[in-house]
């Protein structure tokens, strides 16, 4: 073969070599797209943007340390407030993303993880409560956040461990009424919510469940009231939940101690009932910013970085649960070496750091349904106006009082 001919070969062999080479080092600069799942319109639409806010966050602190596997993290966002919207908005972004993320509404993540799985794309949750969402047992579903059990286990801990004390009750003298919203997410914190207290000894004179989207929950209260409980436990969303306070106060109907679960510690709740109708209520839900820095190393840095990006305080805590979430994905993401769908699991199974790891105070240990085992809530006390954190006690600051319960 003359000279000149195997040059032209081999420059041509470079050349396509390099421009190979080019294509790679493009593809690994392009940016991990992460659909972000959440109702963005619509009654829920401010909680949707809150988790957002967190997972932009996360987003903000991997991008400024250089990204992740030299990749810097994208959020696209995909509004979803109910589960046809949740599929539909999956099947646009399943093209454009490289996992998705989410999600405020159980009903929501339900419906759009499945469809997720169709496009071998991972759906990690940081906020979903349904217990039957890890159940399912769907080989793309990973929840980096506290189940409904966890938030059942929170709230029978809260009656047993500080509302009974406080009251002067031991477990067998303590009587309770469980009010739940009726999808997946109320149903399966009730369920479980009646088990455990039971097992503890404590009366469960019934249990009253509800539409979120009702406009008048008089019936729902006076089942409660005629009960005469001393503890009025409920879960449920912001809109049911502002709703059924302010017909307790219509009807007059304020036992030894109101629990709210998963909601009812949000400014929203404050300007729609009040400060005095809050007094002394107890809330279960996600961790604060307030919590002790022993119990969530990094809460305050959080705040001040939700300060610095959005000039307002947090809308809820469920942010900062979906900024810890998202981190934990990034973290799941960098061991894998990729965003592959079997290898993310993979690498999430072998996720295991300890209670008090981040700043909502998880840590990360999957089970075999892929539910992150060290994830659970706190509660707090409204005093004053003001949220604050109460137990358990490791959470609590160190100089925070319990108040009376009985609301104002």
């Amino acid at each position: 073969m003359p000279v000149s001919r195997r040059r032209t070969i081999a420059l041509a062999s470079a050349a396509i070599a390099a421009a190979s080479l080019g294509r790679r080092r493009a593809h690994a600069a392009e940016p991990i797209r992460i659909g972000a799942i959440n109702p963005y319109t619509g009654a829920m639409a401010l909680y949707g943007g809150e988790l957002t806010n967190g997972y932009e966050l996360a987003a903000d602190r991997a991008n400024a340390a250089g990204g992740v596997l030299g990749r810097q993290i994208e959020l696209l966002r995909g509004d979803a407030a109910n589960p046809q919207q949740g599929i539909s908005t999956v099947e646009q972004l399943a093209g454009k993303v490289d996992v998705f993320v989410g999600t405020y509404l159980s009903a929501v993540a339900n419906s759009a993880s499945d469809a997720a799985l169709r496009y071998n794309r991972i759906y990690w949750d940081t906020n979903a409560l349904a217990q039957n969402l890890t159940d399912r047992g769907l080989p793309n579903f990973i929840r980096s956040g506290p189940d409904a059990a966890a938030f059942a286990r929170g709230s029978a801990d809260t009656v047993t461990g500080l509302v009974g004390p406080s009251l002067h009750k031991e477990p067998a003298n303590l009587t309770v009424w469980i009010e739940h919203e009726d999808s997946i997410y109320g149903t399966s914190i009730a369920a479980t919510q009646k088990t455990l207290l039971e097992s503890a000894g404590i009366k469960v004179l019934g249990i009253g469940a509800h539409s979120a989207a009702s406009i008048d929950l008089t019936d729902s209260v006076l089942r409660a009231k005629r009960s005469n409980p001393d503890v009025w436990l409920n879960t449920g969303y912001v809109p049911d939940g502002n709703l059924l306070l302010r017909t307790a106060r219509e009807q007059g109907f304020s036992p030894a101690a109101t629990v709210f679960v998963g909601t009812g510690d949000t400014p929203e709740t404050l300007n729609a009932v009040g400060a005095q109708s809050l007094e002394g209520m107890l809330v279960v839900s996600y961790p604060r910013p307030d919590v002790a820095a022993a119990f969530g190393p990094g809460a305050h840095e959080y705040l001040e970085a939700y300060r610095a990006k959005y000039h307002h305080e947090p809308v809820a805590p469920q942010g900062m649960a979906a900024y810890v979430g998202l981190q934990m994905l990034l973290e799941a993401i960098t061991a894998a070496g990729g965003t592959d769908m079997q290898k993310v699991r993979d690498a999430a199974a072998k996720m295991d750091r300890p209670l008090h790891s981040y700043a909502t105070g998880f840590g990360v240990k999957f089970d075999e349904h892929f539910q992150n085992t060290r994830a659970a809530p706190t509660t707090i006390q409204w005093q004053g106006g003001v949220p604050v954190t109460v137990f358990p006690k490791l959470a609590a600051q160190p100089d925070t009082t319990l108040k009376p319960l009985a609301r104002g």
